[in-house]
């Protein structure tokens, strides 16, 4: 494993997850929203696709993002992992929820210097709202993209649960192998649920 996208719905934990693998497998990892928000009123970086395509051009990286339509296709073609955190809405909601509310309450500085305002909370681009209504259409989106053949070959790791992505991640050796055996490298690309 050395160019790995980290997939999933908002609140999944990707960027979390992102940058634990880029640590355990001495890799460098990128977080997706601090590369395309880069300026205040949530200001959109016009050179992410130049960004974008040069991170990508190194030989290991760990991204938290499917991405953004500008660079998804890019990225899921560099890649030669996915690891894809599908969990159902009523393990995602939670983390969001508190997440949003923690960031609102506290004022904690974001992407570009942006915050998220309890005004914000009323926007359908809010993390909660969106979490809430882009959860089914993502995992399809994800699903489809796995079994793309554009992007063959893929290796799809599917975690259901946070208790196994916890305990895939405790099985990476520091350099990628996996002690309790390959979790994805049979070929086999999962069908969405």
């Amino acid at each position: 494993m050395r160019r790995i996208l980290v997939v999933g719905v908002t609140g999944a934990g990707k960027t979390t997850l992102a940058r634990a693998l880029g640590g355990r497998l001495g890799l460098p990892w990128h977080e997706m929203d601090a590369l395309y928000f880069n300026g205040p009123g949530w200001a959109v970086n016009g050179r992410l696709a130049e960004d974008v395509s040069s991170l990508v051009a190194e030989p290991g990286w760990v991204f938290d993002s499917l991405g953004y339509p500008e660079v998804r296709d890019l990225l899921w073609d560099r890649a030669g992992t996915v690891v894809w955190l599908d969990y159902p809405r009523r393990v995602v909601m939670p983390r969001v929820l508190w997440r949003s509310l923690r960031r609102t309450v506290t004022r904690e500085v974001l992407f570009g210097g942006n915050r998220e305002t309890w005004a914000g909370w009323l926007s359908r681009e809010h993390p909660a709202w969106w979490a809430w209504s882009q959860h089914a259409p993502r995992r399809r989106e994800i699903g489809r993209r796995a079994r793309d053949p554009r992007f063959a070959p893929l290796d799809v790791i599917r975690l259901g649960h946070p208790k196994d992505t916890a305990a895939w991640l405790a099985s990476l050796r520091p350099g990628g192998a996996s002690r309790a055996g390959p979790a994805e490298g049979n070929g086999r690309v999962p069908q969405a649920g």
